[in-house]
């Protein structure tokens, strides 16, 4: 059934995520397994995101602010399913281009065609879907010959351009941007800034998660703040703006 474009194409209620973090010292596989035996590991719950609630309809642009700590990674990666969220409840309803921690899933040991594949699984695609972009892909990264050469003799600015190719090879409905897009050299970065303008251009929905209040007002129509996982402030992006640079001062 054809979703109405007037639903929210991002639901999330009272979304929490806890890690466990172990308080023991542990040397070795050998030590942590004895310690587990003897029940002698204890673990300090670490709640890095609680009750975060927020409605996104089609074409709007939700700036997340906050300080380093504040979450905003933590909640893009649930978002993008990188992660499962301890509580709550999530809808999403379209294709998402995930451009945070580009390359993420790389084996450095595999080559640039391996990781094509082994990449786009990590983001969802189809090994079909794969075979009919592969040629995109390879076009669009400029690795040319470089494709059949073991990641391990990247640069970084090559693995990056590399996970963009693969991550933007979808026209997603959602698109994820986690700080300022810095992909490759001066060339490729302006090509990518492109690609990314004209998915903005065709109504798709963002999160953009940025330190630069200039930036969030300038790309978005909507804000929320995070502070220690927890959303203290939402609304238009100039007024969260407003209260996040006052916080800051």
């Amino acid at each position: 059934m054809e979703q109405n474009k007037k639903d929210p194409i991002i639901q999330l209620k009272d979304i929490g995520i806890r890690f466990n973090l172990s308080s023991e010292k542990v040397d070795s596989l050998k030590d942590y397994l004895i310690k587990s035996v003897k029940r002698d590991i204890h673990y300090n719950e670490f709640w890095a995101l609680r009750n975060v609630s927020f409605e996104l309809e089609r074409g709007d642009r939700l700036g997340i602010l906050g300080l380093n700590g504040a979450g905003k990674s933590t909640l893009m990666k649930i978002i993008a399913g990188v992660y499962h969220p301890t509580e709550g409840e999530m809808k999403i309803g379209g294709s998402i281009a995930p451009l945070i921690e580009l390359g993420a899933g790389f084996d450095m040991e595999y080559t640039g065609r391996e990781n094509i594949f082994l990449y786009g699984s990590v983001l969802g695609y189809s090994r079909k879907f794969l075979m009919s972009k592969y040629d995109e892909i390879v076009e669009f990264s400029e690795l040319g010959k470089f494709i059949d050469v073991p990641l391990k003799n990247y640069s970084s600015g090559m693995r990056a351009r590399l996970g963009f190719s693969i991550a933007t090879v979808v026209e997603p409905e959602i698109l994820i941007l986690d700080e300022v897009l810095s992909v490759g050299d001066a060339k490729f970065r302006k090509k990518s800034e492109k690609k990314v303008t004209d998915m903005f251009s065709r109504g798709v929905t963002v999160l953009f998660v940025s330190h630069s209040i200039e930036q969030v007002k300038s790309i978005c129509n909507k804000a929320i703040l995070l502070e220690h996982g927890t959303v203290v402030a939402a609304g238009s992006a100039e007024e969260v703006a407003q209260i996040y640079a006052s916080k800051i001062k």
